[in-house]
């Protein structure tokens, strides 16, 4: 369970701060840099890899990692979360360690200089335009000099190699970002429209509307039922230009402005059901922020529907969303 939690300690006189713009939604660089499978990617300069990365997201937790040179040998660090406000901010100690986690002097890899016990590492994400993310580090504590330089050189390197691992997991199709972390069984799918949200989730949420949308442009749709509500169902067919049809079907399980809840299924593979979470948020310029979350019974399935047209499907859909909600 994350927690949130306010760290009162003081920054240190000396500060290296580093900022970065990630193209890739903030709940995906989160994922990237809280999450060991994908720490154990990135974490190091260039030439060193991460045989290990434990992570403990929690106050009070720890987190222990090893970056290792082309010479074999292993660095170990170790920290304490002091503040974690999920999506936003994580504030932790950093020290060198040992293999078992025990706090080492900076001496240990022959480190000069004057090192603390302690350093204080301080990571915000933000929000930014069409989908990516202002990304500030803070590392408090670094002795002054040729340390902090090779300390600054360090962190870049391995956000090079953040980059990389998020321009495998992000997509942009026009003006539609989806993004699916290798290994897991969810995609996430945004988009900002050009219009308020009540007139995006009307066009969600009436039957009449769906056809004009729902699926891209080479389908007829035909809304059989469609019970907007908690606990309602929907059914839709989609029919393409040889008479092919394809049914859906679907049930939801919270309906809102803000925030919906439904499954999906497909009825010509019965039995893999997906959940689709989606939330409208409001932002600057009376535009709206759809963030699409698709969960899936397992790996397989997410991976074997991006594969086969849902990438360019939702991005379609998307489309032809906005054309009608953001008509003048």
């Amino acid at each position: 369970m994350v927690e949130a939690h306010l760290w009162k300690g003081k920054p240190q006189e000396k500060d290296l701060t580093i900022t970065r713009i990630f193209d890739a939604p903030r709940e995906i660089v989160w994922a990237i840099w809280t999450e060991p499978e994908f720490v154990r990617r990135w974490w190091g300069p260039e030439g060193f890899t991460a045989p290990v990365a434990r992570v403990d997201l929690r106050v009070g937790g720890k987190y222990l990692y090893c970056m290792r040179s082309s010479d074999c040998e292993d660095f170990w660090s170790t920290g304490v979360y002091k503040e974690i406000v999920p999506f936003e901010r994580i504030v932790a100690t950093d020290s060198f360690a040992d293999e078992m986690g025990i706090i080492v002097p900076a001496a240990h890899y022959g480190m000069d200089g004057v090192w603390p016990k302690e350093l204080l590492v301080t990571v915000t994400f933000e929000e930014e335009k069409d989908g990516k993310t202002r990304f500030t580090l803070v590392h408090s504590g670094l002795p002054p000099g040729e340390q902090m330089e090779l300390a600054e050189a360090g962190w870049n390197e391995s956000f090079e190699k953040l980059d990389r691992v998020l321009e495998e997991t992000v997509t942009r199709t026009g003006r539609t970002l989806i993004a699916a972390l290798p290994g897991k069984q969810d995609a996430l799918m945004t988009r900002v429209f050009d219009a308020p949200r009540d007139r995006v989730f009307a066009a969600m949420t009436d039957p009449k509307l769906i056809p004009k949308w729902w699926a891209p442009r080479r389908f007829t749709i035909v809304v059989e039922k469609m019970e907007v509500k908690t606990g309602g169902s929907w059914r839709f067919l989609n029919r393409d230009d040889q008479g092919n049809e394809f049914w859906f079907h679907g049930a939801y399980h919270q309906v809102s402005p803000e925030r919906s809840v439904q499954t999906f299924e497909f009825e010509g593979m019965p039995g893999h059901v997906l959940l689709g979470i989606s939330t409208l948020e409001e932002i600057e310029g009376g535009r709206t922020k759809l963030t699409s979350k698709s969960v899936f019974e397992s790996v397989a399935d997410r991976d074997g529907m991006m594969e086969t047209g849902m990438k360019e499907g939702g991005s379609e859909s998307l489309d032809r969303l906005a054309e009608l909600v953001e008509k003048k």
